[in-house]
């Protein structure tokens, strides 16, 4: 079978991809590893038109169930591993199955950044974490630190401040770049400290995460926090290895792509955060997973 289309991702961008590719009758397959993913991070969204607030679980799961309304082929927990250029159509491995299409749209968001530093992979899931919606209850009146002073960590605490007893909120920069009114709510629970201009070093324990060394990158001295976890929120990464031969990355490893969601290659497009779009939002990349689709329905007409 040769699809009209195949959709990488299930995020904002590729759910949006999907229903926009099923309204225009296309042959359409949507593969994803996973539905949401940063989104579901997200503990209140308070952005998204229409809905005062929602968490980033429930909105995922209203835009699964509007995408499994229409038809189109859905393959869930696979991950691409090869993107390559047969003839005029695209071929497709996913490691159990290979694929063909006549386009393709490439929509599979970013994954967590880490540190990558001593302590770090040692104990994660026996104290670091990325995923505050997943382990914050395991957290229960202990201190501990979020590594991350954007939009990210901001949610990552205002989870926190549920369980934890003290919440210490690491940013590398002078400034923090989170949202202020976020930040209003952190400060009034009255347990986050904000320690900013700071390099962490070091993560340590026995069994289990029991202090974090930082570095004040003014004055170089190290501080040691007793502390019973750590939330890694620095920033997301492209993972686009799969298909690299076919597209350009920018020098952070994101795609870069035209105004018409185009990559160097005709007929491949891409959507949302993996893409050099300068803003990252979840209303932006629904936006561009409906651009890529209608993009990809003129390439087709035009073929």
């Amino acid at each position: 079978m040769i699809y009209d289309v195949i959709i990488i991702g299930g995020g904002p961008a590729g759910i949006t991809a999907g229903i926009y590719a099923a309204r225009k009758k296309l042959k359409t397959l949507l593969i994803t590893k996973e539905w949401g993913g940063q989104i579901t991070k997200a503990v209140d969204i308070e952005n998204w038109p229409g809905t005062k607030k929602i968490s980033g679980i429930d909105l995922m799961k209203q835009m699964t169930e509007h995408l499994k309304n229409f038809e189109l082929e859905i393959k869930q927990d696979r991950e691409i591993i090869d993107l390559d250029k047969k003839g005029e159509n695209f071929v497709i491995n996913d490691g159990e199955e290979k694929y063909e299409a006549k386009s393709v749209i490439i929509a599979t968001g970013k994954v967590p950044r880490l540190l990558n530093i001593p302590g770090e992979s040692e104990f994660k899931g026996r104290g670091v974490s990325i995923c505050s919606t997943c382990d914050a209850p395991m957290f229960k009146d202990r201190d501990v630190v979020v590594v991350g002073g954007g939009n990210a960590g901001f949610n990552v605490a205002l989870d926190m401040i549920k369980y934890a007893k003290k919440v210490y909120v690491l940013d590398f920069f002078e400034e923090m770049k989170g949202d202020p009114i976020t930040k209003d709510k952190l400060v009034k629970s009255g347990i986050v400290e904000f320690i900013t201009n700071v390099a962490v070093k070091e993560i340590k324990g026995t069994k289990f995460v029991e202090s974090l060394i930082y570095e004040d990158r003014k004055t170089g001295k190290d501080t040691e926090i007793n502390i019973g976890g750590v939330f890694i929120s620095v920033g997301m990464a492209a993972k686009v290895e799969f298909a690299e031969k076919l597209v350009e990355l920018n020098k952070i490893g994101e795609i870069v792509i035209d105004k018409d969601n185009n990559t160097k290659t005709p007929g491949l497009f891409a959507a949302g955060d993996i893409t050099d779009i300068k803003y990252e939002q979840i209303v932006i990349a629904c936006g561009e997973g409906a651009k890529a689709v209608l993009a990809a329905t003129d390439y087709l007409k035009n073929k």
